[in-house]
């Protein structure tokens, strides 16, 4: 190739590249409002996004995996936690963690019930938006692993997505149940630890099985189970039937636990779980 030749090449590359950014873009822009649900965004969404900025949340929580990295990322936090659980945390954090133990206790903002429904719009808009599956995983600051692993309690496993299909493949319930502990919408994992002592946003699992029937003898139960199986499916299919002691699990006698738990899994999934969740002694 001569100079001319290798003049030419460079020109027309160039030119072939700018028309492919350019396409590219205008398309990004032609999707923006449906990819980012632009019509959902409401006078209260509007005002969550002020609140966040006049607070400087993005200082140590990140949206998008973007932001700071000393607190979680908050993209898919509306639908992990719920608008009970954010409510009743925004109002006072420090019912939440214990300083001394987390050392990463959030300060109370002293927002306005208005300022927090808001935030909590803003938040659930963000949710929704087609992130396209990024960030990978929320990032869940807890400080708990798994025992003999390095990592953390409210992560997933390495390889999640072969060992769900390993599961799959198996007709084990408690294998099958494991992966619905983990991949269930929200994740059990987002919220309980199966290590024991890890309390996060719900109380650890370690122990279910004995811990359960000691409580079901005892006069502090006010549910309706008569076993353990009747028990976990309680817990999941109607959570406040028995409120567990402790004000980061419940407020005004509403357990935090998602109630959506009955239209999200099938029955075959609930019977999993519960066996999986049988084996935690």
């Amino acid at each position: 190739m001569n100079k001319r030749q290798a003049r030419v090449f460079a020109i027309v590359s160039t030119a072939i590249a700018s028309v492919a950014f350019l396409g590219l873009t205008l398309d990004s822009h032609r999707q923006f409002d449906k990819l980012t649900n632009a019509n959902a965004i409401t006078d209260q969404v509007t005002r969550g996004k002020d609140v966040w900025h006049n607070n400087n949340c993005i200082n140590c929580h990140t949206l998008f995996g973007e932001g700071a990295y000393y607190a979680p990322d908050l993209t898919k936090i509306t639908q992990l936690r719920g608008e009970a659980y954010l409510r009743a945390y925004l109002k006072d954090p420090a019912k939440f963690y214990d300083e001394n133990k987390h050392r990463r206790l959030m300060p109370r903002q002293n927002l306005s019930d208005a300022d927090i429904t808001g935030l909590i719009a803003f938040l659930d808009w963000v949710s929704k938006v087609d992130n396209q599956g990024w960030p990978p995983r929320p990032l869940l600051v807890t400080g708990a692993t798994f025992p003999g692993t390095d990592r953390n309690a409210s992560q997933p496993p390495r390889g999640e997505a072969a060992g769900a299909g390993a599961a799959a493949a198996t007709e084990d319930p408690v294998a099958l149940g494991e992966a619905v502990f983990r991949s269930a919408v929200p994740a059990c994992t987002a919220c309980h630890s199966t290590a024991p002592g890890v309390n996060m946003a719900g109380p650890s699992l370690a122990g279910l099985a004995s811990r359960t029937q000691a409580l079901l003898a005892s006069s502090e139960y006010h549910g309706h189970a008569k076993d353990l199986a009747g028990y976990i499916r309680e817990s999941v299919l109607t959570p406040s039937a028995h409120i567990v002691p402790g004000a980061m699990y419940s407020a005004d006698g509403k357990s935090f636990m998602p109630a959506t738990y009955p239209s999200a899994l099938k029955p075959e999934q609930l019977d999993h779980l519960v066996a999986y969740l049988s084996t935690l002694k």
